[in-house]
């Protein structure tokens, strides 16, 4: 279990600092917003206009679980339901997740007891949080975890930068999402480096840049 430090971002949400990457979970200036930025606008709400139900929704590092959090809030209102995969090597201590003070970034403060919900799952078991949102909590490596093929209708891509953990940001990385995801399917990053769009585009993904959230120029979006 790695060592890390709670500390507020500028929106007043939570993150955590890992001393031995010097790196931060989120944006120091507000992870809040980065989320939502990121993985629910670029990502999430297009593929919740589709006809396609139930979405599948992958996601490559559980962390804090504000991306979780986020995508079960938005399918209290979505017309299908969410199957929300998420794959973590590190997943925090009970003493980390009780220093996160939800309370300071939820749109729906009754959403508490749902943050506090998604930590309590059991992993490597489906978990059906609500009627609309199921969690599975898959433990241990991207690259040590099989996928089913052509399955996911967005990916949220939320791994440590390239420069901290370059194992995530290989060209045989994005190919095994490539994989995984469904025809039509994106895959969502904070990530806008040269490099990490190379190796998306030859994987096979379709890649456009986008504005980013605040305190950064752009992210990225890839289409399969």
């Amino acid at each position: 279990m790695i060592e890390v430090e709670v500390r507020t971002t500028g929106d007043g949400s939570s993150t955590l600092y890992v001393p031995a990457l010097d790196e931060h979970y989120h944006s120091m200036h507000g992870a809040l917003q980065e989320a939502q930025h990121v993985y629910l606008h670029a990502g999430l709400e297009p593929a919740l206009t589709t006809s396609k139900t139930p979405l599948w929704v992958l996601e490559i590092g559980f962390g804090t679980g504000l991306n979780a959090l986020l995508t079960l809030q938005r399918s209290l209102s979505a017309k299908q339901p969410i199957f929300y995969d998420t794959i973590e090597k590190n997943p925090l201590s009970a003493a980390v997740i009780g220093q996160l003070e939800a309370e300071r970034y939820l749109l729906n403060p009754e959403l508490v007891d749902y943050q506090q919900q998604l930590h309590a799952a059991a992993w490597s078991v489906p978990v059906a949080l609500t009627t609309r949102f199921a969690l599975h909590k898959i433990p241990g490596a991207l690259q040590d975890t099989s996928l089913c093929e052509e399955t996911y209708d967005v990916v949220y891509f939320d791994a440590f930068a390239p420069e901290k953990q370059p194992d995530m940001w290989t060209d045989e990385v994005f190919a095994q999402l490539y994989a995984a995801t469904a025809p039509g399917g994106v895959l969502v990053s904070y990530c806008a480096k040269g490099s990490f769009r190379r190796s998306l585009k030859a994987a096979g993904w379709q890649v456009e840049k986008l504005a980013g959230p605040p305190g950064k120029r752009e992210m990225t979006r890839a289409r399969k």
